[in-house]
């Protein structure tokens, strides 16, 4: 591009500097383009609104903005060179098409205010999205439970045998985290879901701009009323945002963990499927469990993209060219957690366990706490049936893990693992 909107008079541009200033910026845009034009819009029918253009006039650029974006969306228009970023490509568009009255679409806002609408926007939409695959993995995961209840598993603590449990219980803990997860993500949602379109470069403009009716024609639940505050906010949501995810994702990088001890021939307590494995390209017996180990991977990418979010942010207040940063960190976030979040339901669904393996590694020594607890429950002091049941331990071989699994009757436990108690928070969190 050889003209930018904010050119001077008689200046010269320096494109190595120019190339360096832009960055990212006109391919990250591609992202957020959509929910620019979105913005536009609202923007200028507020301005119809409030009389500063006229209804004919709105009507001739609503009409070329929806057609923008249908070009947009059927490949036939490019975010390319020509543009500096998506916010120009805009007013260079409307006012080829419509000459002076294309200028005036930039009338009352700013590029910093139509940056923070965009990515507002597309937060809001990937968090909803988030929210959605968390509630699909937490009801796999009660679906599986329900099915796997009395199978009993090893359970563990510090890597070494503990006590008996149950592959239900194992998914059911998964089933309450990613209802948690679904929770934040509302949570997040409900928190970042203010307008700062109309706030401009800050400091807001001298025109009665309509913010309020611009939010509800956004879908926005409340206005960000100070200037201010909504350019120190970008970055600070983006930082939420991500932390929703990342919270996810560690779940799932857990989930992965298990998973890569529990599929090794040392375990074999678990199978997937072939189209989540690959093979080695030189030892032909190989069948890896790729997929997982880049689950587990996936958490990193996010932690970064919060971390380099966090060291940008130490600045004063107000707008600051070092927040066209944010950007890439974000949408590499977002876009790495989306992935991820859209393969999991699948894996979880599709896991096969091996009953005899589970069987097989239960031992005699992990009745113990169960045998301590019955003692004390009938009046022995703990401590004391502690040490009894480390002078008998030929007494647990007596036991079952069948037995073990019935008696755990403690809310949560394997007896009582309250898969309808979390079917309903689930469902409330439909609402």
């Amino acid at each position: 591009m050889t003209n930018f909107l904010w050119q001077k008079a008689n200046t010269s541009i320096d494109r190595k500097i120019m190339d360096f200033m832009a960055g990212e910026d006109i391919v990250l845009d591609r992202q957020l383009f959509v929910y620019d034009l979105r913005a536009s819009a609202a923007h200028v029918k507020g301005l119809s609104r409030i009389k500063i253009l006229s209804r004919s006039d709105a009507d001739l650029i609503l009409s070329e903005l929806e057609s923008l974006a249908a070009q947009f969306r059927s490949g036939s228009f490019e975010l390319d060179e020509r543009y500096e970023d998506g916010h120009s490509a805009i007013e260079t568009y409307l006012t080829e098409k419509l000459g002076d009255l294309g200028k005036r679409v930039h009338t009352g806002r700013s590029r910093n205010d139509q940056v923070l609408v965009a990515s507002r926007l597309l937060l809001k939409d990937r968090l909803h999205d988030l929210q959605m695959q968390c509630l699909k993995t937490a009801s796999l995961c009660i679906e599986r439970a329900r099915e796997t209840a009395k199978v009993p598993m090893p359970g563990y603590t510090h890597l070494q045998r503990a006590v008996v449990s149950s592959v239900g219980m194992w998914f059911a803990s998964f089933a309450e985290s990613f209802i948690d997860n679904a929770r934040l993500a509302q949570d997040t949602y409900a928190w970042i879901d203010a307008n700062p379109l109309g706030t401009a470069a800050g400091f807001g403009v001298n025109l009665p701009l309509d913010r309020q009716t611009t939010t509800d024609d956004l879908g926005f639940d409340r206005l960000q009323i100070n200037p201010i505050y909504a350019q120190n906010s970008r970055g600070k949501f983006e930082i939420q945002v991500l932390t929703t995810f990342a919270q996810a994702l560690a779940d799932v990088r857990r989930f992965a963990w298990d998973l890569s001890l529990f599929s090794t021939a040392e375990f074999d307590f678990v199978s997937m499927p072939d189209r989540f494995m690959t093979g080695s390209s030189i030892m032909p017996n190989k069948r890896n469990p790729d997929l997982v180990e880049l689950l587990r991977a996936a958490y990193p990418s996010v932690q970064a993209a919060i971390v380099e979010l966090q060291s940008l942010l130490s600045l004063p207040s107000g707008y600051q060219r070092d927040l066209q940063n944010t950007k890439p960190p974000l949408l590499r976030g977002l876009q790495r957690g989306a992935a991820v979040m859209e393969i999991f339901p699948d894996l979880v669904a599709s896991l096969q366990f091996n009953e005899d393996a589970l069987a097989a590694a239960i031992e005699p020594s992990m009745h113990a706490t169960d045998r301590a607890m019955e003692l004390a429950a009938s009046g022995v002091p703990f401590r004391n049936a502690y040490q009894r049941v480390m002078d008998e331990p030929d007494e647990l071989g007596k036991r079952t893990a069948a037995h073990s699994i019935r008696d755990r009757v403690s809310p949560g436990a394997c007896a009582d693992l309250m898969l309808d108690e979390l079917e309903e928070r689930l469902e409330a969190l439909r609402q």
